[in-house]
């Protein structure tokens, strides 16, 4: 996210030293089986769940809730440190910094199994750290990670499975953890996650508190954020003395921004889930993000849960893509458990340089057309069934 919460030290408050603020989220997206009608007679779910509750998971991963919205469908919380989305039968959190989120799931396990609710589905994802040295327990390593998802979630289906997308040696890399079992699906979901790092100056500038930027509608206004999902109804946030922000709702889909804007070490995240891939045009949707950010990098992960059911709706989002601008200088493709594709992209900015390489870099993989039971650019992790060690 955004938060740049320093010490005079500049290290990360409540961390150790830090040679910047981490921008790359962990994100944690579970869905749940829809319980019998007499247990949620109301189908309030997840959303039943009491503020205190919530505030106690989102403790145990170092953050707090500073703004929060609703509609119909969903809750909405702008976290001091990114996302929560809360959703009937799903929930997806997104932190950054040195937070420990995986330490919420045993939190958010003891509520739901008071609430009759049953995982169906678990995907955590996160791009490579730039200080993975100061990531506490058990964000130490993917292995690590892997390693506490599986005593919770290895029980799943035929267990996790975890995979490493992206070019060994280049920045960034997206780390993907899925378990699932065989129960019925719900309708596909399609998610786009976008990383950006060397923000234009300029651009990043309008996250810098100032006259005339004191705010976060402010910011939101300047960076021409309420055009990307111009119906989106948002809630953002400017924090002191930069950072940035926003959660936004429209039915059942959610989108999300996060922004650090330091000098050197600039960096955006995009998010946008549940919406409908005949109704939402994919490359305007990214055109629109870049511009807003102007990154020198940009990393770009889609995502579709259901590939059996999604083959003939995805409309844009199964196109190969490349922003007006910039280069693809990598591209992977995974089939996940249950059905779910997953590709990830990384792009750089069109320089002088770079004109020189074109001949060296490749279209970017579609979701679906033209690879079928096609995986990759992506490497397996090994999961081992041992129990994780808490201390």
């Amino acid at each position: 996210m955004g938060v740049s919460f320093q010490n005079d030290t500049g290290a990360v408050a409540g961390s150790v030293a830090s040679p910047g603020f981490e921008g790359f989220e962990k994100r944690l997206d579970i869905e749940f089986h829809i319980p019998p009608i007499f247990s949620d007679p109301a189908g309030q779910g997840l959303r039943a769940i009491p503020r205190t509750e919530l505030d106690q998971m989102l403790r145990a991963a170092e953050c707090t809730i500073v703004s929060h919205m609703s509609n119909a469908e969903l809750d909405s919380y702008v976290l001091s440190e990114s996302s929560l989305f809360v959703y009937p039968h799903r929930l997806v959190i997104k932190t950054c910094g040195t937070t420990q989120l995986l330490r919420a799931i045993p939190i958010l396990l003891q509520v739901t199994s008071r609430l009759n609710l049953r995982v169906s589905r678990v995907k955590y994802t996160r791009g490579t750290f730039m200080f993975p040295a100061v990531q506490p327990y058990p964000h130490g390593s993917f292995t690590e990670e892997v390693r506490y998802l599986e005593e919770y979630f290895g029980s799943l289906g035929d267990g996790g499975k975890a995979f490493v997308m992206g070019s060994k040696g280049k920045f960034p890399n997206w780390h993907i953890y899925t378990a699932a079992d065989h129960g019925a699906t719900a309708e596909p979901t399609y998610t786009l996650e976008m990383c950006m790092t060397k923000l234009d100056r300029q651009a990043a500038g309008n996250f810098v508190k100032a006259p005339g930027l004191e705010t976060g509608p402010e910011m939101t206004k300047v960076a021409n954020i309420d055009n990307i999902l111009p119906e989106s109804r948002i809630c953002d946030f400017a924090f002191d003395p930069c950072g940035y922000s926003m959660n936004g709702i429209e039915g059942a889909a959610h989108s999300t921004i996060h922004v650090t804007p330091e000098d050197g070490l600039s960096y955006a995240s995009y998010e946008a889930m549940g919406y409908n891939p005949r109704r939402v045009d994919l490359p305007m949707l990214v055109e629109r993000v870049v511009a807003s950010f102007k990154p020198a990098v940009l990393a770009m992960s889609v995502h579709v849960s259901d590939a059996n059911k999604a083959t003939h709706t995805s409309g844009s989002w199964d196109e190969s893509l490349c922003p007006k601008g910039y280069i693809c200088d990598g591209s992977s493709r995974q089939e996940l458990p249950c059905g779910g594709i997953v590709v990830f992209h990384t792009f750089k900015e069109i320089t002088f340089s770079t004109v020189k390489e074109v001949s060296m870099f490749a279209e970017p993989l579609p979701l679906f057309r033209g690879a079928a039971g096609v995986s990759k650019g992506c490497k397996k992790v090994a999961v081992k069934k041992n129990k994780v060690n808490r201390g």
